[in-house]
């Protein structure tokens, strides 16, 4: 994927994840000159505990802890958190967006042409998820299989790589959109950090760059900043664009786990099957791990005596549509629960529990709550404008630092629609 660079190009886009992947692409497929920049490696994805470690486990880079002790983990390496997310696509919410004026349905509908995009098959979701989805629904709740974006043909029974990067190409990422940029032209180059957003005479110019320590500069005319909901509010303070902190939503979780002894599994696609509460700002679904990861979860809250019933633990996700607060700084994420969050993850958890018990588990146990979706730092209507355009001209954001309310959802198919549509704008010169 790695190809040679110049210093000028018609766009440089600052992050390869969803959201920056699709801008790319759709610039790329139109005939401009794209430079992609990553922070992270593009080297291929082995599905290895070590690897994913390195992408987002490294304090500070990929992984963050809270003054709560909570943890918010990314994705940095290339395509972003989609290669190590559970692949779940959700539709953007188009009464949200409304509100702002955008309509995403026509790029939304391309895509779901386009990409992998169903409910499993009834072969590929194992045994823990095919109970819960049976105890979910036995309890009166809409529990129902989600879409993944993952290619059935492909995928593995009894494979637990999803978190870990799929290493047989059978779960889509944003690396596939990287690849067909560059086979259009764009110039992909990884483990470079952007710095900071050259501008001349009220206009952005290009970007200061980092690689193996040493500095360099790239200019366009467009530059499109999709380092994601830190990385993003970060390159604009650096600019002097935005001020030094920004609060964010963050999409927190629980694990609620308990034991099933009539049960053999624990390798399997996490979040196959799922129910989504709107109005009280929460989602449930299924959420079988990788054997360490489970263990990592027991130990922080100290059930040593589960540590070894990995294969027997049933778990279920609760995620809330946190408010947006907290803070981003230079150096620094922190963001603890409101009064409010905490409700929903009361409620929340004790439907799980209710589920759990239904589908015949016991010893029920709940982790401290993480996250992985920081977002909302440069939001619509505040750091963008409807077409993502920040006061600077030449300057964009696309990633999910631009959602521009709490969230709770799956960002992936979002950010490729935003980022369908930026693209489409640039190169059709709607922003010239």
């Amino acid at each position: 994927m790695h190809t040679p660079f110049r210093s000028s190009y018609d766009a440089i886009v600052a992050g390869s994840g969803p959201g920056g992947a699709s801008v790319a692409r759709e610039l790329a497929c139109r005939g401009l000159s794209v430079a992609i920049l990553e922070q992270g490696s593009a080297v291929p994805v082995n599905g290895t505990l070590l690897q994913m470690s390195a992408m987002a486990a490294i304090p500070g880079r990929g992984a963050y802890f809270h003054q709560d002790a909570s943890l918010l983990v990314q994705g940095i390496t290339a395509g972003g958190s989609s290669t190590l997310n559970f692949a779940t696509a959700a539709p953007p919410p188009a009464a949200l967006f409304a509100r702002y004026g955008i309509d995403l349905s026509r790029e939304t509908q391309a895509l779901q042409a386009e990409l992998p995009m169903a409910p499993l098959p009834d072969e590929l979701i194992g045994p823990m998820a095919q109970r819960l989805l049976q105890a979910g629904q036995a309890a009166g709740l809409s529990w129902r299989k989600l879409n993944k974006m993952i290619r059935p043909q492909i995928c593995r029974t009894g494979c637990w790589r999803c978190v870990y990067g799929c290493p047989f190409g059978a779960k889509w990422t944003a690396r596939d959109l990287i690849e067909e940029a560059v086979r259009h032209g764009a110039h992909l180059l990884d483990q470079t950090c952007v710095i900071r957003v050259l501008q001349d005479k009220g206009h952005a110019t290009g970007v200061e760059c980092v690689r193996e320590g040493q500095p360099f500069t790239i200019h366009a005319s467009h530059i499109i900043l999709s380092g994601g909901g830190i990385g993003t509010p970060r390159i604009l303070h650096a600019s002097a664009l935005t001020p030094r902190t920004s609060p964010f939503f963050s999409d927190p979780v629980v694990a609620v786990m308990g034991t099933c002894d009539d049960i053999h599994g624990g390798a399997e696609v996490p979040m196959a099957a799922g129910a989504y509460f709107h109005e009280q700002g929460f989602s449930l679904a299924d959420l079988t791990l990788p054997k360490p990861m489970y263990q990592a979860f027991a130990l922080q809250v100290g059930r040593i005596d589960r540590l070894f019933s990995h294969e027997k633990i049933l778990s279920i996700m609760v995620k809330i549509r946190d408010e947006i607060g907290g803070s981003i700084g230079p150096r620094w994420v922190n963001k603890s629960l409101q009064p409010s969050d905490k409700a929903k993850f009361r409620e929340g958890i004790g439907l799980a529990r209710q589920v759990l018990k239904e589908a015949g588990a016991r010893r029920i146990f709940k982790s401290w709550h993480f996250a992985a979706h920081p977002g909302g730092s440069v939001r619509i209507g505040h750091g963008v404008d409807k077409h993502l355009r920040t006061a600077l001209p030449g300057l964009y954001a696309c990633d999910a630092s631009v959602i521009p309310e709490p969230w709770g959802l799956p960002p992936t198919l979002t950010l490729l629609s935003l980022g369908k549509r930026l693209g489409t704008a640039i190169a059709s010169s709607q922003f010239d």
